[in-house]
């Protein structure tokens, strides 16, 4: 499948979250819901999808939910075999716990780039906890089954590239 384009709205979508963070941390407000803040800063309206939070959220919450729900799309994405289910599942339960309007709202809004975003997952039992628990994140996420433990490499060998991104040896591309 070639899906070069979904992995490239993936990660433009990733570094519109961190902007967001930051622009958020950069208020000075940790304890601030995110909700209030977007409306009256300029500089965050452009971030729609914050809308589409519970409007308790602080932004201190927000910054912490980002970092759980998006560290790993940066590796995810440069799979062979792009993970959809871990991309997804990890933003639903870090992001959108407990708020099943805001993650239909944010699936809606991923899918204008990504069609298949979001596809496939249970539903979110509205108010469920404001919190996931760490033992519910880990049962839940398929994140661990795409994560496989490389052979260590000896510090002297050559670093080759192989596979996707990298074009194989001896190829024009």
């Amino acid at each position: 499948m070639d899906d070069q384009f979904d992995r490239r709205e993936l990660l433009l979508h990733l570094g519109d979250m961190l902007e967001a963070m930051s622009c958020l941390t950069k208020a000075g407000r940790p304890d601030a819901p995110v909700a209030r803040l977007t409306k009256e800063q300029a500089s965050l309206q452009e971030f729609g999808y914050l809308r589409t939070l519970t409007p308790k959220m602080t932004v201190a919450e927000f910054s912490a939910r980002v970092a759980s729900a998006f560290f790993l799309w940066s590796k995810e994405l440069l799979e062979s075999e792009l993970n959809r289910n871990a991309q997804a599942s990890t933003v639903q339960h870090d992001l959108f716990d407990g708020n099943p309007d805001g993650w239909k709202a944010y699936v809606a809004h991923m899918q204008k780039k990504v069609k298949w975003f979001g596809t496939g997952l249970p539903k979110i039992k509205k108010g469920a906890s404001d919190e996931p628990s760490h033992a519910a994140v880990e049962e839940a996420s398929p994140v661990e089954v795409s994560v496989v433990v490389a052979p260590s490499v000896e510090w002297d060998a050559p670093d080759e590239k192989k596979g996707w991104p990298w074009p194989q040896p001896g190829s024009t591309s």
